[in-house]
């Protein structure tokens, strides 16, 4: 059986193709005390697979390696963190779908962290205004907590039960992110939280990550059957929610 992997084929393998290609987008930035830095990479790649695989058999799909250097400056207080900012992932965002899609028919973005979405939006907007069929996806579990909480502690414990440090889980700033909103902006992630955590880690369990997981691999999978991008690059529908909207910016 053909690989899903793009990584695993060779160009004669493409030849004639003309897929659509999944690009997970996360990044390398603290996850609180307890989960490991690859999280949001972890996490996007996972869901990108699992629609892949979902989608076999009804559309030519690939899953194309992960990039992990995003725009994370909000976490750039805690060591560990990578930022490449908003204006060099915005042009990587642009180069890399301007080539991939000489020879692939679609692309999505499978953005596993909230950060991303300012330059990442921008560029796909660009990109379509170019005729090329690209959108964005967010890795948003419905319901979940803002940063390093109990949704991301339960995906990371079904997806690399070995790198969450559970002695190390801590609660950080609970409230609701609407309401830190202001001082995040002005302080950073640090500054409202030492912990680097928005939420609690508690309670976490794999069942309930797998849970997390399965409904985005659905939801993904579903959204690339419809193929409905609205004008600001996202593929299915938009989010309307403010106050979740601000929660995923912290992922």
């Amino acid at each position: 059986m053909t690989s899903l992997a793009l990584a695993d084929l060779s160009w004669p393998e493409l030849k004639d193709r003309r897929p659509v290609v999944l690009l997970p987008l996360g990044s390398c930035e603290q996850h609180g005390p307890h989960l490991p830095l690859d999280t949001d990479t972890a996490v996007a790649s996972a869901v990108a697979e699992r629609a892949a695989a979902r989608l076999r058999g009804e559309l030519d799909v690939l899953v194309a390696p992960a990039q992990s250097y995003a725009a994370s400056g909000e976490h750039e207080g805690f060591p560990g963190t990578v930022s490449i900012g908003h204006s060099a992932l915005r042009l990587l965002v642009t180069e890399t779908g301007r080539s991939m899609l000489r020879w692939a028919d679609r692309l999505v973005v499978v953005n596993g962290h909230g950060g991303n979405l300012t330059s990442l939006a921008e560029a796909v907007a660009g990109l379509r205004g170019e005729s090329r069929n690209v959108a964005w996806w967010p890795c948003v579990p419905p319901g979940s907590d803002a940063h390093a909480g109990r949704a991301e502690t339960s995906m990371m414990l079904r997806l690399r039960r070995a790198a969450v440090r559970g002695e190390h889980a801590v609660a950080g700033a609970t409230d609701p992110v609407h309401l830190l909103w202001d001082r995040l902006v002005a302080e950073s992630v640090q500054g409202v939280s030492p912990s680097g955590v928005l939420g609690d880690p508690a309670g976490a369990c794999a069942r309930e990550g797998e849970q997390f997981l399965e409904r985005m691999a659905d939801g993904l999978a579903d959204d690339v059957r419809v193929w409905r991008v609205s004008g600001q690059g996202r593929l299915g529908v938009a989010e309307r929610n403010p106050v979740t909207a601000r929660a995923g910016a912290w992922r």
